[in-house]
C-alpha cells in the first residue's frame, strides 16, 4: 500500500472501511483525530469549507460535535457519542449527521497501526443496513475523505 492513497473496501454487506497510510507516526496521527485545534485544519471536505464548531470531550461516554460551513453558507454538522478509546490504538464512536442521509446512526471504528514511523489508518463504518452502505457508496465519500486525508498529509511534519 502506497502512502497518500486512499484504500476503500466493503468488508461485510453493512460496512465501509477506508485505510490509508501516512508518513507519520501514530500518536502524531491520533492526535490529528482527537484534538480540536487539529482537527479543525484537516477535516474539511472540499476547498473553502470551515469548521467552526469543534468539540471533542475524548472519554467513553463523552461527545464530540463537528460543524462545517462552506462559502456559499451551507452548514452541515454531525456529533455522536465516544464508546471505546484506547490511545493512540483505537477510536469507536457513534454517528449521526444532521440531516440524515446515512440511514440512522452509524458506528465508526478508527484503528491506528505504526510500522516503520509509518501510520496505517483504517475508518470503518458501519450502517443500518446494506441500502445504507451502498447510498454511502455512491455519494462522493471517498473523494471528500481523500482530500481531508491529503490536508492531514500536509500538516503532519508541522506538528512533529
Amino acid at each position: 500500500m502506497d502512502t497518500g492513497r486512499l484504500i476503500v473496501t466493503t468488508p461485510s454487506d453493512r460496512e465501509i472501511a477506508m485505510t490509508r497510510v501516512f508518513d507519520a507516526p501514530r500518536k502524531l496521527v491520533f492526535d490529528a483525530w482527537t484534538k480540536p485545534d487539529l482537527v479543525r485544519r484537516w477535516l474539511l471536505g472540499p476547498p473553502g469549507w470551515t469548521m467552526p464548531v469543534c468539540e471533542i470531550d475524548l472519554r467513553v461516554g463523552g461527545a464530540y460535535r463537528f460543524e462545517w460551513l462552506g462559502q456559499d453558507g451551507t452548514r452541515m454538522g454531525m456529533g455522536g457519542v465516544y464508546r471505546e478509546i484506547v490511545i493512540p490504538e483505537r477510536i469507536v464512536n457513534t454517528q449521526l449527521f444532521d440531516v440524515d442521509w446515512t440511514g440512522g446512526e452509524t458506528l465508526g471504528t478508527l484503528l491506528f497501526t505504526e510500522q516503520g514511523g509509518k501510520t496505517t489508518l483504517t475508518n470503518s463504518v458501519l450502517y443500518s443496513s446494506r441500502e445504507a452502505r451502498d447510498a454511502a457508496l455512491r455519494t462522493p465519500m471517498a473523494e471528500g475523505v481523500e482530500a481531508g486525508y491529503a490536508r492531514l498529509d500536509e500538516m503532519l511534519p508541522t506538528i512533529a
